[in-house]
């Protein structure tokens, strides 16, 4: 009797990366050294922001994306902190604010021109500014200054996170074992986390819709928390056994995605249903290398993209709702070990080459495009890889999510749109190109109407 293997179905089982060429890469950048598992770069569908070694302080970079080869080493970099950057992210809601957060203690904001170009000028050591100024969207402190001056830990910041469907809301982490939440845009502290971490935050991660976020501690818990109330509402002890980082995101579905190390330093990943964190619901081990796993997820086609820190490799797995949940599709190698990683938000891909993922490798001398593409034959829009996604429009203000009103309240998930910035302002010409042949065609077929009526009445001998 013979056995044939059975393939699971998946569109996204043939998905493969490919690195741009060398011209289409950042070179010369003198990538950040410092001994933190951050991910040392953040993009968005204008710009991308590089940690680098800075002296007598921190400094990242901000480049344009269309300014690939090589970058001179005048070319001004983003300074104002005093101690080594160590997390950096851009808004969701406006790509052209970043906040970033230091080993001086302090989280800076800042706004580039709303014109759309950062640097150019170099960028002068900032004063402390005041608000109140509306950061998403607001006038902004030109030139990359800080719009405001963020100061409530005691000891370094090394995790920042935007509020993924409010306004002017940011979540800070720092090494005092604290979480602080802020309103940029009044520079007022909303809640101090207190007493919930008993040693270090690894990780932080928002709900799809904001109400809540998970963390993952030194303490080998996972603890899903609501900082509105200011309460632990799901706690896992040892969700991990070994003593290395570990990392837990949230998914779409409310489940809880993790990456850590068993106690034979062998690499995990689990994931967790939050109504029964006893047992993960689903467990796989990968190797046993000693660089944090740094998870990206895509929540529009469940795909969790997987990078270890000094790996050469990429791994993706799709999470589905049969066993064994976690169903591994491909992998994605180089020659080169990555420093960091940087993740292009959806509405940044170009939909036409059926591009579904890209990631920005951080080399220690350069900064390296990787692309992953679903293989298409054909040129038309794919909707089942392009559901709608996140847009950039928040779906609340700082003040009413404050007050207690969920995004889910108030019209669902944030505030959806067309992906792909390329190929969506194509489909928005043609769109609103039917829509004007539609009424022309209405207007010439009333007066063809007219016509036939006058010509009837001509013909029955009516004047």
């Amino acid at each position: 009797m013979s056995f044939r293997k059975v393939v699971r179905q998946s569109k996204f089982r043939h998905v493969f990366g490919q690195p741009v060429k060398t011209e289409q890469c950042y070179d010369d950048i003198r990538v950040s050294r410092v001994t933190w598992d951050s991910t040392f770069c953040a993009v968005n569908p204008s710009f991308v922001a590089i940690i680098v070694e800075a002296s007598g302080g921190g400094a990242f970079l901000v480049l344009p994306l269309h300014k690939t080869g090589r970058i001179d080493k005048s070319y001004p970099t983003v300074c104002g902190h005093t101690g080594p950057v160590l997390d950096i992210e851009w808004c969701p809601h406006n790509d052209h604010i970043i906040a970033s957060g230091s080993e001086d203690c302090t989280v800076m904001v800042r706004s580039g021109w709303e014109r759309g170009y950062w640097g150019g000028v170099a960028q002068r050591t900032p004063s402390r500014c005041s608000l109140p100024i509306g950061v998403a969207g607001g006038p902004g402190g030109g030139g990359g200054e800080p719009v405001v001056v963020l100061e409530g830990h005691s000891k370094r910041v090394g995790i920042i996170a935007w509020h993924p469907s409010t306004r002017n809301v940011l979540l800070s982490a720092g090494c005092d074992n604290v979480v602080l939440i802020w309103n940029v845009g009044t520079g007022e502290e909303l809640y101090r986390l207190e007493g919930m971490h008993p040693d270090l935050i690894y990780s932080v991660s928002w709900s799809r819709d904001g109400s809540r976020f998970c963390t993952a501690c030194k303490d080998k818990s996972v603890r899903v928390i609501d900082p509105r109330r200011g309460t632990v509402l799901l706690e896992k002890e040892r969700a991990h056994e070994g003593a290395r980082p570990m990392r837990a995101i949230f998914l779409a579905d409310g489940k809880i995605f993790t990456t850590g190390f068993s106690r034979m330093s062998e690499r995990q990943l689990a994931l967790w249903d939050t109504e029964n964190l006893e047992e993960p619901m689903g467990l796989q081990e990968l190797d046993s290398s000693n660089g944090a796993l740094l998870p990206f997820y895509d929540p529009d086609t469940n795909v969790v993209y997987v990078c270890g820190k000094g790996d050469s490799s990429i791994r993706y797995f799709e999470i589905t709702e049969e066993p064994p949940y976690i169903h591994f599709l491909n992998t994605f190698t180089s020659k080169e070990p990555q420093r960091g990683m940087g993740w292009m938000p959806k509405r940044g891909l170009d939909v036409s080459k059926c591009e579904i993922a890209r990631f920005y490798k951080l080399h220690e001398r350069k900064c390296e495009p990787i692309i992953m593409t679903v293989p298409r034959k054909s040129d038309l829009f794919q909707d089942d890889l392009y559901p709608d996604t996140a847009g950039p429009d928040p779906a609340l203000e700082a003040e009413e999510w404050v007050a207690g009103q969920t995004a889910g309240e108030v019209g669902g998930a944030p505030v959806v749109a067309v992906p792909g910035s390329q190929v969506g302002g194509r489909l928005d010409d043609v769109l609103q190109e039917m829509a004007a042949l539609r009424a022309l065609v209405t207007e010439q077929g009333q007066r063809i109407a007219r016509l036939e009526e006058q010509l009837s009445r001509l013909e029955n001998g009516h004047v």
